[in-house]
């Protein structure tokens, strides 16, 4: 994996041997820590909200621009700018796509039929299939058994939730399947930038915001094929779409890089354990979502498997 590397819906992985950062947040990084968790949690009730007054592909469009906005600013003012070559611009295209675009809309199109809470949930296997893949197209990433038996336990969660004893009655299989997918898509994406962007000499933030601007023009291209303007505009979506962007996408990536700069990346992907538990509190306080016993025993089965994913043995002095 990457060396920022986390399952949530916004992370943009930064490229190994990148330029680090130059300054350190003031603000303690437990504080920002709390703060992305809650972000990141909540992005699930956002994205809920914005699917009911606009199309999956403009709520995405839309979060794409607003954090691309952020990361400009960002850029700006600590003057830097874009990544140079055209090689560089052609896999940031790809990260954006894979990182980006698709699980961004797929997250939008699932919860169309499926609660928040449940995408969030879906969210969380992403260290599982990054660990499935890893073991196939990563030949320096060999699997323990202590991580091949948290993919197990992992999916053993996964079916826990949907609850497969029971036929998986009253589940929305489309909705699901998208969600999982959105899920997958993010380890297919680190794994592409670790084989063609790791040793980058351009910075983790102006990587990042040519990829986000490439995504960005990607669904700008796609969104008026597939969706109509709508009529009128609904405030309250908007604004979820708006604080989607801004908090979620955008300042979202600066706060998660500056802590994993400040305390490594096996801290700071923890960050991901909190999320689906933030995203099913959300759900069920704020739109009214329901959750069966299955869902939150489920949820925690699939944590515990993501976290023995995650254990690297030891190496020798």
């Amino acid at each position: 994996m990457s060396s920022v590397t986390a399952t949530t819906p916004t992370t943009v992985p930064a490229p190994a041997g990148s330029a680090p950062e130059r300054a350190r947040p003031r603000l303690d990084w437990r504080l920002r820590f709390g703060a992305l968790s809650l972000i990141w949690g909540f992005s699930f009730l956002l994205i809920k909200v914005g699917t009911q007054g606009y199309a999956p592909f403009q709520v995405t469009l839309g979060r794409l621009a607003f954090g691309t906005a952020v990361l400009a600013v960002a850029m700006a003012v600590r003057r830097e700018g874009l990544p140079r070559g055209a090689r560089t611009w052609g896999h940031l295209a790809v990260a954006g796509f894979l990182l980006n675009a698709l699980p961004f809309s797929l997250f939008a199109f699932a919860e169309l039929t499926i609660p928040s809470t449940l995408a969030g949930i879906c969210n969380a296997t992403s260290p599982l299939w990054g660990m499935a893949l890893s073991m196939v197209a990563l030949s320096e990433d060999r699997p323990t058994r202590v991580r091949v038996a948290g993919l197990g336990v992992g999916f053993l969660g996964v079916l826990t939730v949907l609850g497969a004893w029971q036929g998986f009655q009253g589940l929305d299989a489309r909705g699901t399947a998208l969600a999982l997918l959105a899920s997958l898509s993010y380890p297919v994406g680190w794994i592409y930038v670790r084989r063609t962007l790791a040793g980058s000499s351009h910075s983790n933030l102006s990587l990042t915001g040519g990829q986000l601007l490439l995504a960005t023009i990607q669904l700008a291209v796609v969104t008026p094929l597939f969706t109509t303007m709508p009529t009128g505009f609904a405030v309250g979506p908007l604004l979820a779409i708006a604080a989607l962007g801004t908090l979620g996408t955008g300042l979202a990536v600066l706060v998660q890089y500056g802590i994993v700069a400040e305390v490594g990346p096996t801290t700071g992907q923890m960050v991901t354990y909190f999320v689906p538990v933030i995203a099913a509190a959300a759900g069920v306080v704020l739109l009214g979502e329901t959750l069966t016993w299955s869902t939150p025993v489920g949820a925690v089965i699939v944590l515990a498997g993501a976290a023995l994913t995650q254990v690297r043995p030891k190496r020798p002095a």
